[in-house]
């Protein structure tokens, strides 16, 4: 699942892509959207028949699985994700944040439902995050385990290469991706062709496995089964792994480009490929070993296994990528404390880097190599995560078809019905390997979800305080002496409370330094709960005095807070002064949280909060101020 993960040199917002052509969207939505659901074919049809709850190789479980699968793909992905979900744009931009932003809007004034859907979608950010970690750990494993197929005495060697493949995949992310990102769909493309060769020669051997798109063979596969055809459920959905991507990745490719990518090559591919697996699994029971390798011609083995090396990294980077992205969000809808953001490409505003998240990611994934040792144990935790983020996304888009698009009929209730049943009936599947890794993404998540509920809840309660503690600016300018000393310049000072009222800093400095500058601005940067703000809205200026202004500055929860761009670029009617970057002067206030036994959170919860605000990245790097024009006053507030 790799959210609003950005290829190099392609960038674009909903459908209007003036950046890039048609073509290079197309090209990029197959490098990038598809990577993860692409390198599916690696371990999904490996882990029914050879993975934690292997299931006989004969005709019926064979053409059961098979049939399973197609199915699966068809209904989670054709109809649910591609069909329906991807109708729900927050002007443009997919995604479980952007989706939460466009529902909270929806159902403000209804506060029950509003926290009902706080809650979920935070928790599936929550839950990427796990994702974001097992998705290159299982992918690259799953190619270098090749290994064991084409090279049997390299064996020992696939965890040290593996780990040496994530060492210099995380290490060169500081440089950016625009380089490698021309390559992507390339790469990409070639390996959907060659899944759906080794498809077309499979099925040649054994035509008898195309009876495998007929439903029938599903349905009495899990009727037979019962409780270990209910098991294999939980393999058959590894087969729709970043189905989340395709929504998540809508404001950079567009809709078109995905649909046309997923219709005319992706699907076509895979379910070629999987059937190619059904039909060596009926001719040659003994593949179940690694049935994707086993299908290639002895020469092609080397080949394969590096042109799979590649497919799998490519799906690595996107969701790597896509973890700044979805931080980034996080960061600006409020739920983060702020980070360091490298912009690594001067084209593309989508090419960011995030130390912090990049490192810690690394760690994380080296981590699950070395402990779980190899795809097949990895595959337990990996469905967990993936069919409760889609079990969220159902229950998310239900809402907004109720609310938004005034879906009320019994047809179309029906039908959001069947996708909860069948995701709800995977997650349930998946849930019986807690105990066998799939603790891992839960207990990610459930950590995640907790640091951005209380950075959240943390914000709000030290507005609160500030708010209770604040002079309204009118009360201020009718106090402040006219002996007090007016130096020359424009003072700005920046507060996260309410414009109307003073700045700590503004205080501060009259109450230090006895003067005030000839012009004063008290500055606000909003969040907006939209992907991007356009140029008339970004800025509103109200002259309280003709030396004193309020400013607000919008920005969208994609974009990237720049104050000296946005009030360089406003028009002197906007402003209603003159703005002379050389003679102006940003104060600001660092707050130090102090853990305070009052109404609030419990005790613990306000410790991490203080934690996390002493961490921040700084408030001059995060808006982008110049540090030569940056004068900082300190400050304490109780919560």
């Amino acid at each position: 699942m790799a959210q609003a993960a950005t290829a190099g040199g392609v960038t674009a917002t909903g459908d209007t892509h003036a950046t890039s052509s048609f073509g290079a969207l197309f090209l990029g939505a197959i490098g990038v959207v598809f990577g993860d659901i692409g390198t599916s074919p690696l371990y999904a049809m490996k882990e029914a028949f050879s993975g934690a709850h292997p299931l006989p190789v004969d005709r019926m479980h064979v053409l059961g699985v098979t049939s399973l699968v197609f199915w699966t793909v068809l209904t989670v992905v054709t109809v649910k994700y591609v069909a329906i979900i991807m109708r729900a744009d927050n002007r443009g931009e997919g995604g479980s944040l952007s989706l939460l932003a466009l529902l909270q809007k929806a159902v403000a004034d209804r506060p029950g439902l509003l926290a009902l859907v706080g809650t979920l979608g935070i928790f599936a950010a929550a839950l990427f995050y796990g994702d974001a970690a097992i998705t290159p750990a299982i992918s690259v494993l799953s190619a270098v385990e090749g290994l064991r197929v084409v090279r049997p005495e390299l064996s020992p060697f696939i965890l040290p290469l593996a780990v040496v493949i994530m060492l210099v995949l995380f290490s060169i992310q500081s440089h950016g991706t625009a380089a490698l990102g021309a390559m992507f769909g390339i790469i990409t493309l070639a390996w959907f062709v060659v899944l759906a060769v080794l498809g077309v020669r499979g099925i040649v051997q054994a035509p008898g496995v195309l009876a495998a798109l007929s439903p029938h063979y599903a349905i009495a596969f899990l009727l037979h089964d019962g409780w270990i055809g209910f098991l294999a459920l939980g393999s058959a959905v590894l087969a729709v792994t970043g189905a989340e991507a395709l929504y998540a990745d809508m404001g950079h490719f567009g809709r078109l480009p995905i649909r046309l990518g997923w219709s005319l090559i992706v699907w076509p591919a895979l379910i070629l490929n999987y059937l190619g697996q059904g039909a060596l699994l009926l001719t040659n029971p003994a593949a179940a070993a690694n049935p994707f390798f086993l299908m290639a011609p002895g020469w092609a083995g080397m080949p394969l296994l590096i042109l799979a090396t590649c497919a799998t990294i490519i799906a690595a980077q996107a969701v790597i990528t896509g973890a700044f992205s979805v931080t980034r969000q996080a960061m600006q809808l409020g739920y983060l404390p702020r980070m360091e953001v490298v912009h690594t490409s001067e084209r593309e505003r989508g090419q960011i880097y995030m130390p912090f998240v990049n490192w810690t990611l690394m760690l994380a994934v080296i981590a699950l190599v070395l402990g779980f040792g190899s795809s097949t144990s990895l595959a337990a935790a990996y469905g967990v995560a993936v069919t409760g983020t889609m079990v969220i996304t159902t229950i998310l888009v239900s809402l907004l078809a109720w609310h938004v698009w005034g879906w009320r009929s019994r047809f179309a209730w029906a039908l959001m019905g069947l996708f909860l049943v069948v995701e709800a009936a995977y997650f349930l599947a998946t849930a019986t390997k807690i105990t066998h890794g799939g603790w891992f993404p839960l207990a990610a998540g459930a950590g995640i979800y907790l640091v951005l509920t209380t950075w959240k809840q943390g914000r709000r309660l030290m507005q609160e305080r500030q708010k209770d503690d604040a002079l309204p600016l009118e009360q201020f300018l009718c106090s402040v002496s006219e002996r007090v000393v007016r130096v020359p310049g424009t003072a700005v000072f920046l507060t996260s409370a309410s414009a109307d009222d003073v700045p700590m800093s503004l205080l501060h400095n009259l109450k230090h330094n006895h003067v005030l500058h000839e012009r004063v601005v008290v500055l606000t940067v909003v969040t907006d709960e939209s992907p991007r703000v356009c140029q008339s809205r970004r800025l509103r200026s109200q002259a309280v005095r003709p030396d004193v202004f309020r400013i607000t500055i919008h920005y969208g929860f994609m974009e990237d807070p720049d104050i000296p761009k946005a009030l360089a670029n406003a028009r002197l009617s906007e402003l209603g002064f003159d703005y002379e970057p050389m003679r102006t002067s940003y104060f600001l206030t660092r707050e130090t949280v102090i853990a305070a036994r009052e109404p609030g959170m419990p005790m613990w919860r306000e410790r991490l909060f203080a934690f996390l605000t002493r961490t921040a990245t700084t408030k001059a790097d995060f808006f982008h101020l110049p540090l030569n024009r940056v004068v900082e006053m300190g400050g304490h507030v109780e919560i």
